[in-house]
């Protein structure tokens, strides 16, 4: 499920390989209804190139590992004008013409969320293959056990062109201060661009100061600008984006953003595969056209371009945040009542009560880490998969049950004013008056992230409190000692669902950021923890 919690919604460049989980379940006993999925992206290449690379996204309708998986490029639909290539030749054979059949040998483990990088394969014109031409490229996954699934893309030729963005832009400023920042586009061939889209990737924080009618939003985030000038050879144009650096940005701390330019047909291609995943680019704005100074003729007529050279199509936004503005974590802890026998749910975890925003989402690390001590009486029945039995700086398997101390992560954000909480299910082997358990959040970890600049580390600890007898908090303010665990180790590996509660934040940081291949006509979303959002 792709849902709203990201402050970056391409982040770099990169594709996510095979991943075998350790919950996946063997081949052999699989269930009747698992399925295999695949999609294909659409792609643009430019006649006498190269072409591009590009790999499908294959999942899985549940975490399982496949043996013998193989994917069926089939373009006898493009046959004369497309020729598909493997990478790695040793995976792929070609037994009919315009047919070319890759398999993995070894064990491959699939997700319910697509990821690519598997059978990567070269989508390269022909010497004959002219501006203009098109056709359809059918891919097919399978698997022993496993029925066939095919997908259907469209393989365009154009026009080759090379945009080239403009150069870095630093600065320094401090939280709740405007800035402006310079977009430049340069058509660095020898033939006319006729129209240009820039695709932004900035952080969260980084807010648009006018939502202009040719760009598109996302709340103050802004995703694209589509420019339908024409762009002469050798010309550069130029605009100036008004920003605004979030109240809430942490500080001292950094932020940074990204831009790719894309020919219109690129674009389009692009928008497939958010389509795909359902995922927006947002709305117009209001407040007028962006303009591209020096601009020359608007288009007249679509047409079909392809980068060639898509190194140099990005540019990047660094912001150093000045002076000081940190936030404070307060652990949530439980009360709990029951009968011998019962099961009951501690929901516990972490509130932001600001001021400052909590975003970790380019390192994936966890805002905060949390340990949690089981109240004396009651054993844990049901864990979520991002915590993990701890015993001083050794862990166990995430989920464990059983255990009387847990390490646990969090998502990577966490918004001023969020809660993020997670479920454990208690079950009441003995009555005991007032047992209680402990919630500790900011725990040291040697391992990326965590938060140790809290405000107020008294209400750091939290009481989970099963058959109370008196009216105690279980805030942040009660609760003696230190739970289990409290260093060692490294985190990390996907969890469960963490609800958040709050306001939204962005677009799509929950299976994750969405990993753009420069140049390669694949488009990949990198795993990430899954996290459920309430309003």
């Amino acid at each position: 499920m792709l849902t709203n919690s990201t402050r970056r919604w391409l982040a770099g460049i990169g594709v996510a390989g095979a991943f075998v989980a350790a919950s996946a379940t063997p081949a052999a006993a699989v269930e009747p209804a698992t399925q295999l999925g695949v999609f294909m992206n659409d792609i643009t290449i430019a006649a006498g190139t190269a072409g591009k690379v590009a790999s499908p996204r294959l999942n899985a309708s549940k975490p399982v590992i496949v043996r013998g998986l193989t994917v069926r490029y089939d373009y006898t639909g493009l046959a004369g004008k497309v020729k598909l290539t493997p990478e790695i030749d040793t995976e792929c054979t070609s037994p009919e013409q315009n047919v070319l059949v890759c398999q993995d040998r070894f064990e491959v483990g699939l997700e319910e969320w697509a990821y690519g990088g598997l059978f990567r394969v070269a989508v390269a014109p022909t010497d004959s293959a002219k501006d203009g031409d098109s056709g359809k490229l059918k891919t097919t996954v399978s698997a022993d056990g496993f029925d066939a699934v095919t997908d259907e893309s469209t393989v365009r030729i154009g026009e080759g062109v090379d945009l080239a963005a403009g150069p870095r832009t630093e600065l320094s400023l401090r939280p709740g201060k405007s800035f402006t920042t310079p977009l430049k586009v340069t058509n660095a061939g020898e033939t006319t661009v006729k129209g240009a889209t820039a695709i932004f990737s900035n952080d969260y924080g980084l807010n648009a100061g006018k939502h202009n009618s040719n760009c598109t939003y996302v709340g103050d985030e802004l995703r694209t600008c589509q420019f339908k000038d024409e762009i002469p050879a050798g010309t550069t144009l130029s605009a100036t984006l008004p920003y605004v650096l979030g109240a809430d940005s942490f500080a001292p701390g950094f932020k940074a953003g990204e831009i790719q330019w894309m020919t219109p047909a690129e674009f389009e291609d692009f928008q497939v595969y958010l389509d795909h995943h359902g995922i927006t680019i947002g709305e117009p704005g209001t407040d007028g056209e962006l303009t591209l100074a020096k601009a020359g003729a608007k288009m007249t007529a679509n047409a079909v371009q392809a980068d060639t050279q898509p190194d140099n199509n990005w540019s990047s936004l660094q912001v150093t945040v000045t002076g000081k503005n940190s936030t404070d974590l307060e652990a949530l802890g439980a009360k709990l009542t029951g009968k011998a026998g019962d099961t009951v749910k501690a929901t516990v975890g972490v509130r932001n009560n600001g001021p400052a925003t909590l975003d970790y989402s380019r390192g994936d690390s966890s805002v905060t880490y949390m340990a949690l001590d089981v109240p004396e009486g009651t054993t844990a029945v049901e864990v979520p998969q991002n915590c993990m039995p701890a015993n001083g700086d050794k862990w166990g398997e995430p989920g464990k049950p059983g255990a009387r101390h847990y390490f646990c992560y969090l998502d990577p954000f966490l918004k001023a004013g969020d809660t993020a909480t997670l479920d454990f299910t208690l079950r009441i082997d003995k009555v005991i008056a007032n047992a209680t358990g402990l919630v500790k959040i900011n725990v040291p970890c040697k391992c990326d992230g965590g938060f140790y600049k809290d405000l107020k580390p008294a209400n750091d600890t939290a009481k989970i409190v099963v058959n109370g007898t008196g009216g105690g908090s279980t805030g942040g303010d009660g609760g003696q000692g230190t739970p289990g665990t409290a260093d060692g180790g490294q985190g990390g590996g996907d969890g469960d669902t963490l609800p958040i509660t709050g306001s939204a934040t962005g677009l799509i940081a929950s299976v994750g950021a969405l990993l753009l291949v420069a140049g390669m006509g694949g488009y990949v979303v990198a795993r990430r923890r899954k996290t459920r959002f309430v309003a």
